[in-house]
C-alpha cells in the first residue's frame, strides 16, 4: 500500500497539470450537484405552495359556492378539471424552448437513438391518458357525492384515511421505504386531520340525513380516498417506467390530456343527469349575483390547476406518498383560513392539530434530508474509489 501511495506521488509530480485539471474538474462537479441539489429543492418549495394555496383556495371557494345557493354535483365535478386551458400558454412556452434551445438539439443530434428507444408510443399516451382521465372522473364524482350525504365531520375523516391506502400503494407500486421519521410522520398527519374533522363545529348531525344515502355516502368517500391515493401512485409508476421524464414539459402533459378527458367526462354527466337544465335557475337564486356566481366557478377551476400543478410536480420531484402528505397538511390550514374568511371559531383542538400537521410535516422533510445527505456521502465516496482505481491503472 506504501508502496502504491509513493508511486501516486511521484505519478502527480511528474505531471503537475494533469493534477490541477483533475482537481479543476472535482471543484466543477461539486458545484454542478450543488446547483442540482438546491434547484431540486427550490422546485420542491414551489411545488409545496402551488398544492396548498391551490387546494386551500379551491375549497374556501367551493365551499361559498355551496353556502351561496349552489347545489350541482356535477357542476362541482366539472370545475375540479375545466380549468386547464389556462396552462396552454404555460405548454406552448415550455414546449417552444425546449426545442428551441441550442442545449436540446445538440442533445437530439448526438441521442437521437436513445431518446427515441426510450420515448413512449403515442397510442401509449394516449391510452394512460384517458385512463387517468376517467379514473379522475369517477373520482371527482364520488367525492361529490359523499359531501352531499355525509356531515363535514365524517367526510373530513373519511378523507384523511387517503394517506394510509397511498402508504400501502407506494409500499407496493412504488418501492417506498418506510422509516421511522416517515412514520411519524404518517401518524401525526393523521391524526391532525382527525382531530379536526371530530371537533368540526359545523358538521351537523348525521340523523337528518337517511339511512341508505349515508351509507352511499359513507362508502363512497371512502372508495374516492382509495382511488385517489391509486391515482397518485399509478402516476409515479407511470413517470419511472413509461414516460421517464421530469421536464415541466411532462408535468403540463399529464395535467392537461386527463383534465380535457375529464372535463368530456363531466360534460357528458352533466346532461345525461338532467341538471344542467337547473343551471341557469341556480344562477339566478345565486345570493352574490350572476357574475359572482359565474366568476367563482371560474376561479374554482383555476385553483384546483394549481393545485394539480404542485401535486404532479411533488410527484415528479419525490413521491406520490409526499404529494398526498402535503396534500393532507391542508386539512388544518383550511380552518385558520376560514377564520378570516367566513369568521369561523379556532378554538384550542384546531390549534393543536395545526400544530401536529406542522410537526409530521417537518418529519417528514428531515427524512429526506437524511436521505440527501446520505447520497451526498455515497457519491463522494464513489468518485473517491473510482479516482483511485484510476490513479493504480495509471501506475500499471
Amino acid at each position: 500500500m506504501e508502496i502504491v501511495q509513493e508511486l501516486q506521488l511521484q505519478t502527480s509530480e511528474k505531471n503537475p497539470h494533469k493534477n490541477r485539471t483533475s482537481v479543476s474538474d472535482q471543484h466543477q462537479q461539486k458545484k454542478q450537484a450543488m446547483l442540482q441539489r438546491y434547484r431540486k429543492w427550490f422546485c420542491i418549495s414551489v411545488y409545496i405552495i402551488f398544492l396548498l394555496a391551490g387546494q386551500s383556495a379551491a375549497v374556501l371557494l367551493g365551499r361559498l359556492y355551496f353556502d351561496k345557493g349552489g347545489n350541482s354535483k356535477w357542476m362541482s365535478t366539472f370545475v375540479q378539471s375545466a380549468g386547464f386551458p389556462v396552462l396552454l400558454p404555460l405548454y406552448l412556452f415550455f414546449s417552444s424552448s425546449s426545442s428551441s434551445s441550442p442545449q436540446s438539439k445538440s442533445n437530439n443530434n448526438t441521442n437521437k437513438d436513445s431518446f427515441e428507444k426510450t420515448k413512449p408510443k403515442v397510442s401509449t399516451l394516449i391510452v394512460l391518458y384517458i385512463a387517468f382521465g376517467l379514473l379522475l372522473t369517477g373520482d371527482n364524482l364520488m367525492y361529490s357525492y359523499g359531501l352531499l350525504y355525509l356531515p363535514v365531520s365524517t367526510y373530513s375523516l373519511l378523507c384523511a384515511t387517503q394517506l394510509a391506502f397511498n402508504a400501502l400503494f407506494s409500499y407496493f407500486l412504488n418501492s417506498q421505504k418506510f422509516t421511522a421519521f416517515i412514520f411519524n410522520s404518517l401518524v401525526l398527519l393523521t391524526i391532525s386531520a382527525a382531530l379536526l374533522a371530530i371537533n368540526s363545529d359545523d358538521s351537523g348531525d348525521s340523523s337528518g340525513i337517511p339511512r341508505g344515502k349515508y351509507i352511499i355516502g359513507f362508502i363512497l368517500t371512502v372508495f374516492a380516498s382509495g382511488f385517489f391515493s391509486l391515482y397518485l401512485s399509478l402516476m409515479q409508476l407511470t413517470f419511472d417506467k413509461v414516460i421517464k421524464d421530469n421536464t415541466f414539459s411532462a408535468i403540463l402533459n399529464m395535467q392537461i390530456y386527463p383534465s380535457l378527458v375529464a372535463t368530456l367526462g363531466c360534460v357528458v354527466g352533466l346532461f345525461a343527469s338532467g341538471e344542467w337544465k337547473t343551471l341557469h335557475n341556480e344562477m339566478q337564486i345565486y345570493q352574490k349575483g350572476r357574475v359572482s356566481y359565474v366568476m367563482t366557478l371560474v376561479w374554482i377551476a383555476g385553483t384546483w390547476q394549481v393545485f394539480s400543478i404542485g401535486m404532479i410536480g411533488l410527484i415528479l420531484e419525490v413521491s406520490s406518498l409526499f404529494s398526498n402528505l402535503i396534500s393532507t397538511l391542508s386539512l388544518p390550514i383550511v380552518p385558520v383560513l376560514a377564520v378570516f374568511f367566513f369568521h369561523d371559531k379556532f378554538n384550542g383542538v384546531k390549534a393543536v392539530a395545526l400544530l401536529l400537521a406542522i410537526w409530521g410535516f417537518i418529519s417528514y422533510i428531515y427524512q429526506h434530508y437524511l436521505d440527501d445527505k446520505k447520497a451526498k456521502a455515497d457519491k463522494s465516496s464513489d468518485v473517491g474509489i473510482e479516482e483511485a482505481s484510476k490513479g493504480e491503472v495509471e501506475i500499471c
